[in-house]
C-alpha cells in the first residue's frame, strides 16, 4: 500500500461532449506496467460500463458486489461510465438483465463497435446510436443524484415519502432502469461517505454511526462495510 501501486497505474478521466451527457457520467482510462501479477480491488457503483481492452469491447452491468482484476504487464483500458439509470434506451431491456454480467458490446450496440479507440472515436460511434429520449431514465438518474447528495437518505421508505411515491413503485423503476434496487444504491453511497470521513482521519464512533446510516446495529454495519471493501471498517482506518 502506501501509494505504491500509483508507481505501477496511471489515471485520466474525461467529461463527455454536451449532446452525450445526458447519457454518459464521464469516460476513464487506466494504463498500468507491472514486473508481476497485481490484483487490483474494484469496488462497484451503480453505473453501467463499456470497455474497450485488448481490442475487445464488453458491457458490465452493475456489479453488487466487489470484484478483482488481475493486471499483468503492460495494457491499457478505456471505459465509458454511463449515468446510473440511463443505460436503459441504448439496452432496450430491464436494466436488471445484465446484472452482475459481462455481455460482448456487439450484443447491446450491434456490429462497428471499436476495438481500440479512443475517446473521440467512442463518442462518434455513441452519437450515432443515440437512442430517443426516455423520460423514465432521466427519472431514475434524478433519484440516484439525489441519494448521492442527500447523506440523511437512509431507507427506502424515507426516499419514497420524499419522492411522493412508493417503495414498490421506486423497486419497480430501480430494477428497469438502474439495475439494483434503491436499497442497495443508498447503502453504497452511504458507505462511501464512511470512507470518506476516514481517509479526512476523523474519529468515528462506530454505534452512533451505525445508527446514522440506519442499520439496526453495529454489527450489520460492519457486515455490510466488510462485504463491500474487504476489510473491516476499522482496518480501513487503520491505513489511513
Amino acid at each position: 500500500m502506501r501509494g505504491a501501486w500509483t508507481r505501477y497505474q496511471r489515471h485520466a478521466f474525461a467529461e463527455p461532449a454536451p449532446d452525450l451527457a445526458r447519457y454518459v457520467a464521464r469516460y476513464w482510462m487506466v494504463r498500468w506496467d507491472y514486473r508481476v501479477p497485481y490484483h487490483q480491488l474494484i469496488v462497484p457503483y451503480p453505473n453501467v460500463h463499456l470497455t474497450f481492452r485488448d481490442g475487445a469491447a464488453t458491457v458490465q452491468g452493475v456489479c453488487r458486489g466487489r470484484q478483482t482484476r488481475v493486471l499483468a504487464g503492460r495494457g491499457r483500458v478505456l471505459g465509458v461510465a454511463f449515468r446510473a439509470g440511463c443505460f436503459r434506451p441504448f439496452l432496450d431491456a430491464p436494466v436488471s438483465t445484465i446484472t452482475d454480467r459481462t455481455v460482448p458490446a456487439a450484443e447491446v450496440f450491434g456490429p462497428g463497435v471499436p476495438g481500440d479507440p479512443d475517446v473521440a472515436e467512442v463518442e462518434r460511434f455513441l452519437r450515432a446510436r443515440l437512442p430517443a429520449p426516455d423520460p423514465r431514465a432521466d427519472e431514475a438518474a434524478g433519484i440516484v443524484a439525489r441519494i448521492a447528495a442527500r447523506p440523511e437518505i437512509t431507507r427506502v421508505d424515507l426516499l419514497a415519502d420524499d419522492l411522493g411515491t412508493s417503495v414498490r413503485g421506486l423497486q419497480r423503476l430501480f430494477a428497469e432502469h438502474v439495475g439494483v434496487g434503491p436499497k442497495w444504491v443508498i447503502r453504497r453511497y452511504r458507505l462511501w461517505e464512511v470512507t470518506q470521513r476516514l481517509e479526512e482521519g476523523a474519529s468515528i464512533d462506530w454505534a452512533a454511526l451505525a445508527v446514522e446510516l440506519g442499520y439496526a446495529d453495529q454489527a450489520h454495519f460492519v457486515h455490510d462495510f466488510t462485504k463491500m471493501f474487504d476489510e473491516s471498517p476499522t482496518r480501513y482506518a487503520e491505513r489511513y
